[in-house]
């Protein structure tokens, strides 16, 4: 006996009568008593009669959601701030964030580029400026696309942005592009690209066990790393001589189209995103960073899903941000521990909270204003990019005619201390607009 454990038996053919294959079984069962994990046992109806009901039930709500066949957009507050210990040694913060409805990106720059002479932010805020018009373009659901303009997936997208650019620095790159053309079986099924360059990270999370239940983590990219060095992650970088004489854009190009780290995992109503630069993921392990949003983030108490408010979302970023830079504060003469060992990382810190939800016709009438006013760049410009100057009344028409919880549609990279301006801070001083 195997203490109830079922074994399949078969005599050898051709048959050799029912003593022989008594012993046959008898001798198959004695092997097994010394192994401690047996290769496959099988399961009874009844048992995988359970499970089936149990996947049933943890699936029920994401069919729910396939079978609605609406394209999904993200909700989506940043937060950066330069570590306390750099801002007394007078480097100047080069992370960017970028927060819109289609796409979704943290850049990390190289702040040593201080020493040659260069502003290192100047290269991570352009890129994903270029990226978040191209989005504009080519992502947003129900507007018209043309032929050239066509969505190709993050690395052409990454490219187009990089040839666009001209600014000198080096950069590591995460970009969550949501793409709601991708149908199977005739259905609209929204899918997140994630491209990365280097160490920043991305972290999914879901309610697997329906919306009165706690965030869970289901997908997690990974960090590049030259040598597994935390000081030397992969970039995208444009330089002059100043840095390197042989330096050439096709070795850029090459990082983007060979480098590039690309996922594609399915995106449904209510999942929470978490992109973060390596002064989140190097100094918070993920089970912490998911016990902050399930703190912040309560799960609703019934089955249909409300959308988390701006607030929250950063409330949620700024608390990632704090409990990072905690981590490289001795406490009682004691460091704690850290993804990279005791004490953490000393960095700048930026990090971007995203909730998917559904994109409405009040998306789309806001956002084709965005799209209108950009082909009067030469005037403004709008939608969440801040308006040199006082800005003109029909600017600050479009603005004011947004809701305030949903008004604020990009992201640009500022300064220390300071949420992207599709966020809640409005502690800008200087005037501008955004546009939702």
């Amino acid at each position: 006996s195997l203490k109830g454990s079922a074994i399949l038996c078969r005599a050898p053919a051709p048959a050799r009568g029912c003593a022989e294959a008594l012993r046959a079984c008898a001798s198959m069962a004695a092997n097994f008593q010394d192994v401690k994990r047996s290769p496959t046992f099988m399961v009874g109806s009844a048992q995988q009669r359970g499970m089936l009901e149990q996947f049933q039930k943890r699936e029920q709500h994401f069919t729910e959601e396939y079978q609605k066949n609406k394209p999904l957009c993200f909700s989506a507050r940043a937060y950066q701030q330069t570590h306390p210990a750099k801002v007394r040694m007078g480097y100047k913060d080069a992370d960017a964030t970028l927060t819109s409805p289609m796409l979704l990106g943290v850049c990390d720059g190289v702040s040593q580029l201080e020493e040659f002479n260069m502003d290192p932010s100047l290269l991570p805020q352009e890129i994903l400026r270029i990226c978040e018009e191209l989005a504009m373009l080519q992502l947003m659901p129900d507007m018209p696309v043309s032929p050239q303009d066509a969505y190709r997936g993050p690395i052409s997208l990454l490219k187009e942005a990089y040839q666009a650019s001209e600014s000198f620095g080096s950069t590591t790159v995460l970009l969550a592009a949501l793409d709601n053309g991708t149908r199977i079986h005739g259905k609209l099924h929204p899918m997140i690209a994630v491209l990365s360059i280097g160490d920043c990270e991305l972290l999914m999370l879901r309610r697997t066990n329906g919306r009165p239940s706690d965030l869970e983590a289901v997908f997690h990219t990974e960090m590049q790393r030259i040598d597994y060095n935390v000081q030397t992650p992969l970039q995208l970088a444009r330089v002059d001589e100043r840095i390197d004489e042989d330096f050439d854009e096709s070795i850029a190009l090459e990082v983007i189209e060979k480098g590039s780290a690309v996922h594609c995992v399915s995106a449904y109503e209510g999942d929470i995103l978490i992109l973060g630069s390596d002064g989140v993921f190097d100094n918070l392990f993920l089970d912490e960073i998911v016990e902050i949003c399930n703190e912040i983030l309560r799960p609703g108490k019934t089955v249909d899903f409300v959308p988390t408010t701006p607030a929250i979302l950063s409330q949620v970023a700024q608390r990632i941000v704090k409990d990072s830079h905690a981590k490289s504060d001795a406490k009682g003469g004691q460091f704690l521990d850290t993804p990279i060992g005791k004490g953490g990382k000393v960095d700048d810190t930026s990090v971007v909270v995203a909730e998917i939800v559904e994109w409405t016709e009040a998306h789309k009438e806001i956002w084709s204003q965005v799209r209108q006013k950009r082909k009067w760049k030469s005037v403004l410009s709008c939608g969440g990019m801040q308006c040199g100057g006082a800005a003109t009344s029909s600017c600050s028409n479009a603005c004011q005619a947004d809701d305030d919880e949903d008004r604020r549609a990009k992201a640009k990279s500022r300064g220390p201390e300071h949420e992207s301006e599709y966020s809640e801070s409005d502690d800008e001083e200087k005037p501008g607009c955004s546009i939702a």
